[in-house]
C-alpha cells in the first residue's frame, strides 16, 4: 500500500451534482459526490448498480446526454479548470488526450464497422501530432505493450474477430494512446469469465506501477478494490456515503452500507448455506426518501435517519462518513 501527500491532488470533484430532467420528473442520478484523486493512486468508486458510479465518470468529461442530462452544481477541477462548467472547445482538449475513460462492455465501445487501427490511429490524428505512419507505429508498439499477439495484424481486424479479453485490451490501448494522465475505468471486469478478469486486473496493475498513471476504477465488486485500490469511495443513492483507504474499507467499514457490502463477499474460512444479501432494493433516483438515502435498507437506523441527511463526519484525517451514527 502507497502513502499519498495531500500535495499532490490532480483531480478535485466536490459536490457534483448530475440531474437528468425527463418527463417523468427529475432523475438525481449524482447527487452532491465529493472525492480527490492524488497522483499515482488508484481510486475505486464502488456500490450497487444504480447508485451512481458511471454517471459521476461520464460527468468529469461530461459525455452523458444533454439533454436531458445536466450538472446542476458542484465542481471537476483538472489543472485550475472546472471541467463542469468549462467551455466545450477547451474540455475536447481534455478528453482522450489528458483524461481517458474505458466504458463497459467493450463490444458496445467499439465501432464494429472500422478496423482496430482506424479507431486508434483516428484518436492519436486528433490530439497528437503525428502523420499516418507514426501513428500506426505507435498503435502497434501500445498493442504488443498490452499483450496483444501478432499486433500488425490485429491493427486490420474488426472488433467481432476479436475474443472479450482481447476487446477489453484494444479499449486500454485506445486510452492509453495520448498518453493520459488520468485513465477512468468503468467496470472493465463486468461480463468476463475468471481468467479474463484477473488478466484485466493485472493489466491494470502494471499501467499503475510502470506508467505511475492516476486511475479512477469502477467496479460493484469489493474484492476487486481490495486487490487494486488504494482508496475507496463507497457510493449509494448518487451520493459518497464512506471514502477511506481500501485496507479501513475492509477491515473497519464505518458505513452500514459498507458492511452490509462486505457481509455479502463468500468467506471461505466457514462454512455458508447461502451469502448473505442487503435486503430490499436501492432507491429511485426519481424518487429518493427523505433523510438518509440507506434508512429503508439499515440494520442500524434510528429516527433522525428517516428526516434529516446526515452529515460527513470524520472518523480520522482519510476516513470519512455520512451516517448519523457518527455525527
Amino acid at each position: 500500500m502507497q502513502s499519498y501527500s495531500r500535495n499532490n491532488i490532480i483531480l478535485r470533484v466536490n459536490d457534483l451534482k448530475t440531474y437528468f430532467f425527463t418527463r417523468r420528473g427529475v432523475v438525481k442520478a449524482v447527487d452532491g459526490v465529493s472525492f480527490e484523486l492524488r497522483q499515482g493512486e488508484c481510486l475505486c468508486l464502488v456500490g450497487e448498480s444504480g447508485c451512481g458510479k458511471s454517471v459521476t465518470a461520464l460527468s468529469i468529461l461530461r459525455l452523458f446526454d444533454s439533454p436531458p442530462g445536466r450538472i446542476v452544481g458542484g465542481t471537476v477541477v483538472y489543472n485550475s479548470t472546472d471541467l463542469a462548467s468549462c467551455p466545450d472547445q477547451e474540455l475536447r482538449k481534455v478528453r482522450g488526450k489528458e483524461i481517458a475513460l474505458i466504458l463497459q462492455e467493450a463490444q458496445s465501445a467499439l465501432n464494429p464497422v472500422l478496423t482496430i487501427g482506424d479507431q486508434i490511429i483516428e484518436q492519436m490524428k486528433i490530439h497528437l501530432p503525428l502523420s499516418t505512419d507514426e501513428a500506426r507505429f505507435k498503435a502497434i508498439n501500445l498493442l504488443r505493450e498490452m499483450g496483444i499477439p501478432s499486433a500488425e495484424d490485429v491493427l486490420n481486424y474488426y472488433p467481432h474477430q476479436l475474443s472479450g479479453g482481447m476487446k477489453q485490451r484494444v479499449l486500454v490501448t485506445m486510452s492509453l494512446c495520448c498518453d493520459p494522465k488520468i485513465l477512468i475505468a468503468d467496470e472493465p471486469t463486468t461480463a468476463v469469465d475468471v481468467t479474463i478478469k484477473a488478466q484485466v486486473l493485472d493489466m491494470f496493475h502494471q499501467l499503475k506501477t510502470k506508467r505511475q498513471m492516476s486511475l479512477i476504477f469502477i467496479t460493484h465488486d469489493l474484492a476487486v478494490v481490495a486487490e487494486i485500490g488504494d482508496r475507496a469511495v463507497v457510493m449509494y443513492g448518487g451520493r459518497d456515503v464512506e471514502t477511506a483507504p481500501v485496507s479501513e474499507i475492509i477491515s473497519a467499514p464505518a458505513h452500514p452500507y459498507t458492511a452490509g457490502l462486505l457481509e455479502c463477499l463468500p468467506d471461505l474460512s466457514r462454512e455458508m448455506s447461502r451469502l448473505n444479501s442487503i435486503p430490499g432494493m436501492p432507491p429511485d433516483p426519481s424518487k429518493m426518501p427523505p433523510g438518509c438515502t440507506f434508512h429503508p435498507r439499515c440494520p442500524k437506523m434510528i429516527d433522525i435517519c428517516r428526516t434529516q441527511e446526515p452529515p460527513l463526519a470524520e472518523i480520522s484525517k482519510e476516513h470519512k462518513v455520512r451516517c448519523h451514527l457518527y455525527a
